[in-house]
């Protein structure tokens, strides 16, 4: 065996220590206060797309927008499952994920914005896709091996935000 590992009687008598720590171990290699901020700011993010893709798929009209709506009305439940697992992984990391409606725009990468035309929504929704894509992107390399959970997580997200910017293109394409 290499040199590297931790002997298993130290690893024992480490995982004694700050049992109310949970996953957050001596190997845990973040800040992570910092990595719940981060967290909180990616969940705001995720409830302001639900709430926009939301919006748009009750208030697309016109020829086109049967298909256009219930790809919002997908996009917002995969939204959802995304703030969900950021909420989940805040709290086993001890904190509290924050809901707050007062600050959630001000807390979100994204914003969120209504438009009267379809191909107005796409285009906004692509945006925010676009700022998720870039931030998320930021995070993971910000995380690095510090959070392999949490970057993973990261990392499974915007995979999907990426499909989502992609079906949005799609249909800017399609419209023109």
């Amino acid at each position: 065996m290499g040199d590297f590992l931790t002997d298993v009687k130290v690893l024992r008598e480490r995982a004694r220590q700050e049992i109310e720590k949970g996953p957050v171990t001596a190997a845990y290699g973040a800040d992570v206060d910092r990595v719940i901020a981060v967290l909180n700011e990616a969940l705001a993010t995720e409830i302001v797309c639900v709430l926009r893709y939301k919006q748009h798929h009750f208030a697309a009209s016109g020829l086109n927008a049967e298909p256009v709506a219930a790809e919002f009305l997908q996009h917002a439940t995969e939204e959802q499952d995304h703030a969900d697992r950021l909420a989940a992984r805040i709290a086993q990391l001890g904190g509290v994920p924050d809901l707050n409606p007062d600050t959630l725009t001000a807390r979100s990468h994204s914003e969120y914005q209504t438009a009267p035309e379809l191909i107005e929504m796409i285009k906004e929704n692509l945006i925010a896709e676009r700022i998720a894509i870039a931030s998320y992107t930021e995070i993971i390399n910000w995380l690095g091996d510090g959070d392999i959970t949490t970057r993973r997580l990261f990392e499974d997200i915007l995979t999907v935000e990426e499909e989502h910017a992609e079906d949005m293109v799609t249909y800017l394409g399609n419209m023109a």
